[in-house]
This record gives C-alpha cells, structure tokens and sequence, in this order.
C-alpha cells in the first residue's frame, strides 16, 4: 500500500513455469494483491502459481494476451485495486521496480506509468533484437506525431494503472492479441489521462517470451491502424466503440464465463 491506495499486481501468463518463481520473488512487501490470469498454459505454470501462493485464474482455452488482460484487470478491480500494475511473468522486465511505478500513480500526478527500455539506452544492451529497436523508434516517432504526445516508446509490457483509468477506458472494444497494449495507450490519450514513464532495464533469453518476426509484422501493422484509426475518429472521419465512452469496460461483467478461480 502506498499513500493509503491498495496495490495489485496483476500477471498475464502463458507456459510461465520457468521464470514464474523468480518474478514473484522480486515482488515488493508493499504489494497487497498478487493475480495470476493464466491463458491455458500447457506447463505447471498454475499450480506453480498457487503455490507461491498468488491468485489464480485459468481461462479454459487460450484466448490470447489481449483478453488475459482484461481479465485481469476485472479480477484487481473487483479485489479492491486502487493501483494495478501489469508485471509479464517472464522475467523480461524487473519487478523491483513495481513501488517506483505505484507511487507515481498514488502520487496523483500520472494515471498510466509506462516502464520505458529506451530511456537510458538499456534496450540494445539488455539484448533487444535490432529489427525490433529499429521498429519500436519508428512506429514511436509515427504514434507521438499523430497522437499529439510525446512518449519515448510505446510497447512496453510493463505498466502501472490507476483505477479511475481501467474503469472509464473501453478495454472490451480492443484486440485479444499483442496490440491490446497499444489500443490501451491511444485510449488513454484520446480520453485526456496523464501517461508518466520511468526507465527500465531488459533482459532478452530464451525463457522470456518474445513474439517471432511474423507477429512483430502483425503486431506494427496493428500499431499503424490503431493510430490512423485514432486520427480518424478524433477528426469525426469514423466512429469507433474503441474510442467512445459507451464502449464496453472491463468493470462490467463479461469474461465470468471464461475464467474461473483456481
């Protein structure tokens, strides 16, 4: 708990087994709900989870990353989250850093903290592939030139929220695949919320999870819609539920069918 706001953590999981334990040990005491959403994993990624003790839910089918999200930010709003930070299970990104990011949350100034690989220059250290690096600064520079922001990336997969902002963003609109986490960031702007960023460090190794080249492609192809699809809306070209406040929100009850506690 920080300032009085209560933290949880929340781990979109698919054959996590190998890196699970190592991600949760770094967890700080300052976290008050730990939740694992895992996606059909094929390992002993679930009972490795309740083992250590976190709270899990377990879709009965793997519906994708996108849709792993949404259920776990049901599950930390409905346990009283008054902070939810998305932390990927596969050790890529570190979770000491998860107190820094809650606390500019429960500071009031931000609303979405994004954990940043290029500030700092760690990303081609930490082993970040140079087709991806090179992409990630063109489809940013792309993005912060229609978006009307300024941010140093956009595809981090490491995140901290504020409730107020997963209870008014239409995430039930967006993607069950990897560029939820993009649909999610031109959401927030289009809706006026406060996006801080902090610099992480990276690790890239064969248990971190990674998409392949074909899905990189799919997943920018993704990103470039997203954005001109935001740019249409906001000139009223268009008109996207992804983008208006009657969209569907992850508060209302619509994945009960999918997931289930284990």
């Amino acid at each position: 708990m920080i300032n009085g706001k209560r933290i949880a953590v929340v781990m979109p999981a698919y054959n996590a087994e190998k890196t699970l334990e190592m991600t949760v040990r770094e967890l700080s005491d300052l976290v008050d709900i730990k939740i694992l959403v895992d996606d059909s994993s094929k390992d002993k990624t679930v009972a490795l989870s309740k083992q250590l003790g976190v709270h899990t839910f377990v879709h009965d089918s793997n519906y994708g990353y996108g849709r792993n999200q949404q259920t776990c930010y049901r599950e930390a709003l409905a346990a009283g989250a008054d902070i939810v930070v998305m932390v990927h299970p596969d050790y890529q990104y570190t979770p000491s850093l998860v107190p820094a990011m809650a606390g500019m949350i429960a500071s009031g100034v931000y609303d979405m903290v994004l954990a940043s690989r290029i500030l700092g220059g760690g990303a081609l250290r930490g082993g970040m592939p140079l087709y991806k690096y090179v992409s990630n600064r063109f489809l940013t520079a792309f993005q912060n030139l229609f978006l009307g922001v300024k941010l140093s990336e956009y595809h981090t997969g490491f995140r901290a929220f504020s409730r107020q902002l997963l209870e008014t963003l239409p995430i039930l609109e967006n993607s069950d695949d990897f560029v939820f986490d993009n649909q999610m960031i031109a959401q927030a702007v289009m809706f006026d919320f406060r996006i801080g960023e902090i610099s992480c460090p990276t690790k890239y190794f064969e248990e971190a999870s990674s998409i392949n080249f074909k899905r990189s492609v799919e997943y920018g192809l993704g990103v470039l819609a997203t954005t001109l699809s935001y740019a249409a809306h906001k000139m009223g070209l268009i008109h996207l539920a992804r983008f208006d406040a009657n969209g569907r929100k992850v508060n209302q009850q619509y994945y009960s069918e999918y997931a289930h506690r284990s």
